[in-house]
């Protein structure tokens, strides 16, 4: 069921599982603000979502790819191993490692100021993903990244003001494989002060990266800027490497991201309502491997739901996707867990028509529902490319659905019924003071596309819209600059790298 608004007063059953608001604590829509909010599952329908994770994870259970995960899954109560690498999870185990988790995670930035808590009040975006290219924003032309392009992509992020952390954006293709996400998350560090989502490709390079940074910045587990991002494999299993990663994570003291990529139709069921309970299953196993691991570890749950065409073998986004991003969302919150979701990239072949629709989808529907984290905006042509002018567009979309959730105020100072009196029957309200204090936030107001009548459209030549989007674009990467110290940062780490490497 979707429930807008005060619609969901009329309409929606006292049993509407978040009929109060998780992120602010309090019935929604009473007066005096209206806030527009998005529903999806009855807390009945909930319950049977977990109790068919429950069930998959009880009865089908979980493949283990680890040696060492598997014998710390071994020790625990409530874990069978049915063969070596096979284990089984009883419901007790799971319900106790959701209430062992942490609900709330504080995220700094590389400053060591406050950034934000995952869900706590409203989605948070990132740019980037491990892109294997970039194109470019004035010709559309492919390039495979390089320490510059990947620079240049993490400082338009810190740049943009939609955007509250910045995620690896490409895998170096200038450098060794076996220094490629050493130098990029010394490139990320350098060139934004944003917290960091980083995804590291090589597991021997992914704890001589967290070594990196500390040597660089200090103690990452007091006031985390680095938050870790890790793949199970899809159906229902904790490989190797995804293993090892969290075990050095938790015991570092970091919280992570545990996220599943689903393909529907191939590694998950073809229903909405399977791919869902098996999704969620997958993040309930990761939940419970790492409280095992140490309880009270913090961790960020989500999934990426995507589509799969047989026809043209390509995985895709779907407005289906944006009902399971939505509803996983929900389980996190009745989990009361911290929640990371999809950004609706991949979908286009820049920032075009294919793009639009999916990024608007998406990023609307996140900031209505309880999605916490949407940490990668950026990708197209099937998330194998970078495109900055994605990027600038969404920082637009971003802007204006934050705008909308938020909807208005209904309190006295709101209806301005003085404004009303002293215009009387037609006056206008173009000189009220409350008119000059506040018409500069009433509304949004675009950095990229102006607001011009037929005769000034034609007056400056009738230029495309897409071509101001890229002008746009070029100027923000021509004009960011890297922080204060940036130079300091990359003459330590490459110091430091070189160290590492022998």
């Amino acid at each position: 069921m979707l429930a807008w608004g005060n619609l969901r007063d009329v309409f929606a059953p006292e049993s509407l599982t978040n009929f109060d608001n998780p992120r602010e604590g309090k019935m929604m829509n009473t007066l005096p603000h209206a806030k527009p909010r998005l529903s999806l599952l009855y807390t009945e329908q909930i319950e049977r979502v977990h109790a068919k994770s429950l069930d998959i994870l009880a009865r089908v259970g979980l493949r283990v790819d680890s040696t060492r995960a598997a014998e710390i899954l071994a020790k625990a109560d409530g874990v069978k191993f049915v063969a070596p690498d096979h284990a089984v999870i009883q419901p007790e185990l799971v319900e106790w490692a959701i209430q062992s988790a942490p609900s709330t995670i504080q995220i700094y930035n590389r400053r060591g100021e406050p950034a934000f808590q995952p869900g706590a009040d409203r989605t948070r975006f990132g740019v980037g993903v491990t892109n294997l290219y970039y194109q470019d924003p004035l010709s559309d032309q492919i390039s495979p990244f390089n320490r510059e392009l990947l620079a240049r992509s993490v400082r338009l992020g810190d740049a943009l003001p939609a955007y509250d952390l910045v995620s690896t954006p490409g895998i170096l293709r200038d450098v060794s494989t076996g220094q490629a996400d050493l130098y990029a998350i010394l490139e990320m560090a350098a060139n934004t002060h944003k917290p960091l989502v980083i995804l590291v490709s090589d597991e021997k390079q992914f704890a001589p990266g967290l070594d990196l940074l500390q040597g660089i910045h200090g103690d990452l587990s007091e006031k985390p800027f680095v938050i870790p991002y890790f793949n199970p494999v899809s159906p229902l299993i904790l490989n190797l490497e995804t293993a090892h990663k969290m075990i050095t994570t938790i015991e570092r003291g970091l919280p992570f991201i545990y996220s599943n990529y689903g393909m529907v139709g191939m590694s998950t069921p073809i229903t909405p309502a399977s791919t869902l309970a098996l999704l969620n299953a997958e993040l309930l196993a990761g939940l419970v491997f790492t409280q095992i691991v140490r309880p009270g570890a913090p961790v960020i749950l989500g999934s990426l739901p995507a589509y799969f065409d047989m026809k043209t073998m390509v995985d895709f986004y779907d407005p289906q996707t944006m009902f399971l991003n939505l509803a996983c969302a929900e389980m996190m919150a009745h989990y009361r867990l911290p929640h990371a979701g999809t950004s609706g990239s991949g979908n286009g072949w820049g920032a075009d028509l294919l793009a639009a629709g999916a990024l608007w989808i998406n990023h609307l529907t996140a900031c209505l529902g309880l999605v916490g984290l949407a940490p990668f905006v950026g990708g197209a042509l099937t998330s194998k490319v970078f495109s900055p002018t994605a990027v600038v567009y969404s920082n637009e979309i971003i802007e204006q659905a934050l705008l909308f959730s938020q909807g208005f105020k209904l309190d006295d100072e709101a209806f301005a019924m003085d404004d009303i009196q002293a215009a009387g029957p037609g006056g206008h309200f173009l000189m009220t003071e409350r008119t000059y204090r506040t018409f500069r936030e009433a509304y949004h107001t675009s950095s990229i596309f102006p607001r011009w009548s037929l005769e000034k459209w034609q007056e400056e030549g009738q230029p495309k819209a897409d071509q101001n989007l890229r002008d746009r674009t070029i100027q923000l990467i021509r004009e960011s600059k890297p922080p204060d110290d940036y130079e300091e940062w990359i003459r330590k780490g490459e110091k430091r790298i070189k160290r590492i490497l022998g």
